[in-house]
């Protein structure tokens, strides 16, 4: 049920990509206007989307639960990191070709896909994972993308996502709510995170040239590992570690993060590879046929998940 109920929301999802290519292909707009939702999307609804996950009434279940998807999400980093560098010997990753397989683009879909699925009651356990991913991609991610060691904690401390995860989990322990009209006002910004990011996402790939990407084999290897072969492997090493008996309703939040795994290369890493130069053009084509993949891969490894 939860695997068909996924394949119709990506398909809802996919048709809001497919406007934001239409606008850009009919010449409405450009696809360099896709940057001011990009900016809408990280400084303002996703903080908001954020920010209203923890606007839920506090239980020992709750609290229990999402520390399970804090440590569940450091485990899946571990085991990507094991995997990727694994492989690594064999393929002879580039180091954009490693973020791009070990970081997903889970703050554009993975809220807005949870959010339909199961309800804004669990989007709280989606953002655990993001409050991991966000400290590691800046801090592994960015050096390795650089070619440099180092971590730029600046860019962590004041990342405005990682700000609304800190904000909203004192305010979740303290039991505080925003009041009404802010509160309110959140949760409208916050319901607006499907169509914006996945209009975003479509006028970009308005702007590619996606034959001459579809013929690149290394291309499909890469995007083949990072939506089949190692979601699948985590998927596997997860499910029957026993980990989801570790809170009341495990395995949903297990499956949440490891939805997380299961969507495309994270877009942070193709504007990483543009601002230090480092062979943006194959983070873009990563991130392209790994976002159309995800229409078939996500519902079929959901599918497995629950067999």
């Amino acid at each position: 049920m939860v695997a068909v109920l996924l394949a119709q929301q990506i398909f809802q999802l996919f048709l809001m990509m497919l406007c934001g290519y239409l606008l850009v292909r009919l010449n409405v707009l450009k696809s360099s206007d896709s940057k001011p939702l990009s900016v809408l999307l990280v400084y303002l609804i996703t903080p908001c989307t954020i920010l209203n996950a923890f606007q839920i009434e506090y239980s020992a279940e709750k609290a229990a639960g999402f520390i399970m998807a804090i440590l569940s999400g450091l485990m899946i980093h571990v085991l990507l990191f094991v995997i990727v560098y694994a492989l690594s010997r064999v393929f002879r990753f580039t180091n954009v070709e490693k973020a791009s397989l070990i970081y997903s683009n889970a703050g554009n879909l993975i809220i807005p896909l949870v959010t339909a699925i199961l309800g804004e009651e669990w989007v709280i356990y989606a953002s655990a994972f993001m409050v991991v991913q966000q400290f590691i991609i800046w801090t592994h991610g960015k050096s390795l993308i650089q070619g440099k060691t180092g971590a730029d904690f600046k860019a962590i401390l004041l990342n405005v996502n990682l700000i609304a995860c800190v904000a909203g989990m004192i305010m979740f322990l303290l039991h505080l709510h925003l009041p009404s009209l802010l509160g309110g006002t959140v949760k409208s910004m916050a319901s607006v995170i499907g169509p914006v990011s996945m209009i975003m996402i479509g006028m970009i790939l308005a702007g590619t040239d996606l034959k001459s990407i579809v013929k690149g084999k290394r291309i499909w290897i890469i995007a083949i590992l990072k939506m089949i072969i190692i979601p699948m492997i985590i998927l596997v090493i997860m499910k029957y570690s026993g980990f989801s008996r570790f809170a009341a309703d495990g395995v949903t939040i297990l499956y949440i993060s490891l939805m997380a795994t299961m969507t495309p290369s994270a877009s942070t890493v193709t504007q990483m590879a543009q601002l230090y130069d480092q062979d943006a053009g194959t983070a873009t084509a990563i991130n392209t046929i790994t976002t159309l993949m995800c229409i078939a891969t996500m519902p079929l490894l959901t599918m497995i998940y629950y067999l």
